[in-house]
C-alpha cells in the first residue's frame, strides 16, 4: 500500500470504497442516467500485436468469459471497459493469478504470492478483491507454502463474479457495441 493511503484514517478509506461502489452502480444505470456517465474512449486500448476479432468471435464473448479472456483484443477491450467503471481490480487479480501459475522457481513464486496477497487479498489492500471470508482464509492458509494452485479458489470466485456481473455489463456497454458494429 502506498504511504499516502496508509496515513489516512480507516473511515476515509471506507468512504472511498463506498464512493467507488456508488460510481460503479451509477454507471450501470440504463438510459435515464446517460448524462451522468463518465465518457469513455470509443476506441479501446489494444496491445500492439493483436488483430481485431471477427464478428463471430466477438459475438461468442456474450456467452463465454473464457473466450473473451483468451483473445488479446477482447482482454484489452474488457480491461478498458472495467477501467472506465473503476472496477478493473478483479480482472487484474485474475491476470496476476494466471501469471503466477507459470512461475517455476519456488523463491520467485513465494515473492509473487506475497505481492498478490498484499495487492489484492489482504484487508484494505490497494486493489482489494471482493471474496468471502471462507475463500480468503483458505487462500491465506495456502500461502504458508505457496504452490502454483495457491490462489485457485480465490481466482475461481473472482472469475464467477466477473462472469455473473462484469461480463453482462460489458456486453451492454458502448465498448462492446462499437466492437460488433
Amino acid at each position: 500500500m502506498c504511504k499516502g493511503l496508509a496515513a489516512l484514517p480507516h473511515s476515509c478509506l471506507e468512504r472511498a470504497k463506498e464512493i467507488k461502489f456508488k460510481l460503479g452502480t451509477l454507471l450501470q444505470k440504463p438510459d435515464s442516467a446517460v448524462d451522468l456517465v463518465i465518457p469513455y474512449n470509443e476506441k479501446p486500448e489494444k496491445p500492439a500485436k493483436t488483430h481485431k476479432p471477427s464478428l463471430e468471435e466477438a459475438l461468442q464473448w456474450r456467452h463465454s468469459l473464457d473466450k473473451l479472456l483468451q483473445s488479446n483484443y477482447g482482454l484489452a477491450t474488457f480491461k478498458s471497459f472495467l477501467k472506465s467503471e473503476f472496477s478493473e481490480e478483479n480482472l487484474e487479480f485474475w491476470i496476476a493469478c494466471e501469471n503466477y501459475k507459470k512461475i517455476k522457481s519456488p523463491v520467485k513464486r513465494a515473492e509473487k504470492a506475497k505481492q498478490i496477497y498484499e495487492e489484492f487479498i489482504q484487508t484494505e489492500a490497494p486493489k482489494e478483491v471482493n471474496i468471502d471470508h471462507f475463500t480468503k482464509t483458505i487462500t491465506v492458509n495456502n500461502l504458508v507454502k505457496p504452490s502454483p494452485r495457491s490462489f485457485d479458489l480465490a481466482q475461481k470466485r473472482i472469475h464467477a463474479l466477473m462472469e455473473k456481473d462484469s461480463l453482462p455489463r460489458f456486453v451492454r456497454s458502448g465498448f462492446y457495441a462499437e466492437l460488433i458494429k
